[in-house]
C-alpha cells in the first residue's frame, strides 16, 4: 500500500513557457505552496534553459516549498553529443528531478525501455531523481495489454538498478490515451494500475515498494481528490494544469489530509 504520510505534485511544462511570464507564474506558485499542508510536495520540470530561472526564484535561503527539475537528462555522461544535456549539468542548478521515458519521448524520440532505463541511472548517479513514466496506448489497453506493457517498461528499468537505486525512483503512470485529450482513466482503473506497479516494485525488495506513484493523465481541479484518496496513488504529474497557478495549486491541495 502506498506511504499515505506524503503526496507528490510535479508540474511537467513541456515545451512551454518565456521568461516573463515564467516568474509570475513560479512566484504565485511559491506563494500559494506557503499555504499547503505539511504533508504535500510540490514540484516543477522546466525546459533546459529556465532551470537557471526556477532556481533563483524558487531556491531561497527559506529553503521553498516548490523543488524544481528537468522534463529529460542524456544517456551519456559527457562528450561530442551536441544538444544533449547531461544528468549533472541539471543537478548544477539545484535541481531535484529529472522525468524519464516521458510517453512524448518515447512516441516522437522513438527512446526505448532500454534508453530510459540507462538515463534513470544517470540521473540517479548525479544526484537527481528520476520520475519513470510508463502507460499504454489505447489499442494497447483495449486489447487488454495495459499490464504486460507497463510491467515490460517498468521491469526494464529495475532489471539494471539495485534494489537500493530502485527505492530512490519515482514512478509515474501516464496512460497515452489521456494525455493532453481531456480524458482520465476513472479513480479505480488508475488505482488498478498502480496496485500492479507497487506488486512489481515491491518484488524488487521492501524498500522500493515505498516509491511514490503518480498519476499522469490529465489530471486537474476537479478529478485530483478522488484520485489522491486512492490507496497506491501518491499524487500526481500534472501537464497542462501546472501552466495555470490556480489550478496547479487546487490539485496539490487535493491532497488527503495526513
Amino acid at each position: 500500500m502506498a506511504n499515505q504520510r506524503s503526496t507528490l505534485v510535479v508540474g511537467n511544462w513541456k515545451m512551454h513557457g518565456r521568461l516573463a511570464g515564467n516568474a509570475a507564474l513560479l512566484q504565485r506558485v511559491a506563494e500559494g505552496a506557503r499555504a499547503l499542508q505539511q504533508g504535500v510536495r510540490v514540484g516543477v520540470c522546466v525546459p533546459f534553459p529556465y532551470l537557471s530561472q526556477a532556481q533563483a526564484l524558487l531556491g531561497g535561503a527559506d529553503g521553498g516549498r516548490v523543488a524544481w527539475g528537468a522534463q529529460d537528462v542524456s544517456a551519456h555522461e559527457q562528450g561530442a553529443y551536441t544538444g544533449e544535456v547531461a544528468a549533472e549539468m541539471v543537478a548544477e542548478f539545484g535541481a531535484a528531478y529529472a522525468i524519464v521515458g516521458h510517453s512524448e519521448r518515447r512516441a516522437y524520440h522513438h527512446e526505448s525501455s532500454e534508453l530510459v532505463a540507462v538515463k534513470a541511472q544517470r540521473a540517479l548517479a548525479a544526484g537527481l531523481t528520476p520520475i519513470v513514466c510508463v502507460g499504454e496506448m489505447l489499442e494497447q489497453r483495449e486489447a487488454g495489454a495495459t499490464r504486460d506493457v507497463v510491467g515490460a517498461q517498468l521491469d526494464v528499468v529495475l532489471a539494471v538498478l539495485s534494489a537500493d537505486e530502485a527505492a530512490r525512483i519515482v514512478v509515474a503512470y501516464e496512460p497515452v490515451w489521456a494525455i493532453g485529450t481531456g480524458k482520465s482513466a476513472t479513480a479505480q482503473e488508475a488505482q488498478e494500475v498502480h496496485a500492479f506497479l507497487r506488486a512489481r516494485l515491491a518484488a524488487k525488495g521492501a524498500q522500493a515498494a515505498g516509491v511514490p506513484l503518480l498519476y499522469g493523465g490529465s489530471v486537474k481541479p476537479d478529478n485530483a481528490a478522488e484520485l489522491f484518496r486512492q490507496p497506491d496513488i501518491d499524487g500526481g504529474l500534472i501537464g497542462g494544469a501546472s501552466l495555470k497557478d490556480a489550478d496547479f495549486l487546487a490539485i496539490c491541495a487535493a491532497a488527503p489530509a495526513v
